[in-house]
């Protein structure tokens, strides 16, 4: 099958057929951050609250649980911080924490993020861990795990990591289980530049590391989304025994994972049959089939996430809708346009070598209407 994309004709490869395992990984304990499917017929210009497609949405979901992998919420996948409002996102967490009941223990299947962001003008420590504190009892209250994100207001207020240190304190006194941390870098969050106290990366991790050691026994692991292997390796070393560390590193999620991560991920929202193949292969110890399912899932991924990394939301709902999970390549705050043709072309031709256009004629399908919606 041929395609006539910007740069020339491409000829799709062999299709790929992935089939779900049935368990979850024994060796690794995998977090697929989900993306919320945007109703089509909704207002969803920029500014507008978010209307969102539950049933697209949770069936994604299901989709994801399918392949044994854990679901993290409510996540900046999920455009929060970029068109998820508070309202829809309290929705989201219920919702998705309910329906995780039909696969098991929803404290174990889906893993929620709980922030500020409804709070935009808390301005003090406490009203920022009052924010912080509405959140996570939303998500306990769920039934679902607790994620702590950054957060933009904190990281305003905040002038050094004893500020941090007070903040997070209070917040494990309110957790009623282990929760993640979650440290996004400014390439996910320009607002979130010196998160912990420092601009500088090493004296910021040592404030981080002071905190999780701490309260080692309230932390159930560490989500570190700076794209940057070799700190995410020396900090793996340095976390106490028992906390995990989950990469966000879409850039070299293969080595690390291999190396000894867990993993909570954007991009296994787009790759999860992949990853679960993977996944599935370092378990019998066959490293040579984890490296040949991963290798050129790790260049779609570099690409979905190249600068500026935030839009990287746009790939993944586009692989989405290419592969039939969602009606309409549409998101909320209309984020749909934040990546050229160009851009959406390419993902288009390294998700096919990757194996992963499900249905190869649908996506040529889709594929062709943008390309003529876009004159070409």
């Amino acid at each position: 099958m041929r395609i006539d994309l910007p740069g020339g004709p491409y000829t799709l490869r062999e299709p790929v057929t992935w089939t779900p395992p049935g368990k979850p990984a024994r060796s690794r304990v995998v977090y697929a951050a989900a993306h919320v499917v945007a109703d089509p017929l909704g207002d969803n210009t920029p500014g507008s609250p978010a209307a969102v497609d539950w049933d697209a949405t949770l069936r994604f979901r299901r989709h994801l649980w399918s392949y044994g992998l854990r679901v993290a919420d409510a996540m900046d996948t999920a455009q929060r911080n970029m068109g998820l409002d508070w309202a829809a996102t309290r929705t989201l967490i219920e919702r998705s924490a309910r329906e995780a009941r039909a696969f098991g223990d929803p404290a174990t299947l889906v893993s929620c993020g709980a922030g500020t962001d409804h709070a935009p003008d808390a301005r003090s420590l406490h009203t920022i861990a009052a924010a912080y504190a509405e959140q996570i009892e939303t998500v306990q209250a769920a039934g679902a795990g607790v994620i702590v994100m950054a957060s933009r207001q904190l990281a305003a207020a905040a002038a050094g990591p004893k500020d941090y240190h007070q903040v997070y304190g209070k917040l494990f006194g309110l957790a009623d289980r282990p929760v993640i941390l979650h440290w996004l870098g400014e390439m996910f969050d320009p607002q979130l530049a010196g998160y912990w106290g420092s601009r500088d990366v090493a004296v910021a991790t040592e404030a981080f590391l002071e905190l999780v050691h701490a309260h080692a026994a309230m932390v159930d692991g560490v989500k570190v989304s700076l794209l940057d292997a070799e700190h995410e390796v020396r900090l793996r070393a340095a976390l106490p025994d028992g906390v995990r560390l989950y990469t966000g590193d879409d850039f070299n999620y293969p080595s690390l994972i291999k190396s000894g991560s867990h993993a909570l991920l954007g991009i296994f929202d787009a790759i999860a049959p992949a990853a679960a193949a993977a996944l599935q292969a370092l378990d019998a110890g066959n490293i040579a089939l984890y490296d040949e399912i991963l290798a050129p899932t790790e260049a779609l991924s570099r690409k979905i996430f190249e600068a500026p990394t935030y839009h990287y939301k746009t790939g993944i709902v586009f692989l989405a809708w290419l592969n039939g999970h969602q009606d309409a390549f549409a998101m909320v705050n209309g984020a749909q346009s934040a990546r050229s043709i160009t851009h959406l072309a390419e993902v288009f031709r390294l998700a096919d070598q990757a194996g992963l256009l499900s249905d190869q004629e649908l996506a040529v399908h889709r594929m062709r209407s943008l390309l003529a919606v876009n004159g070409l």
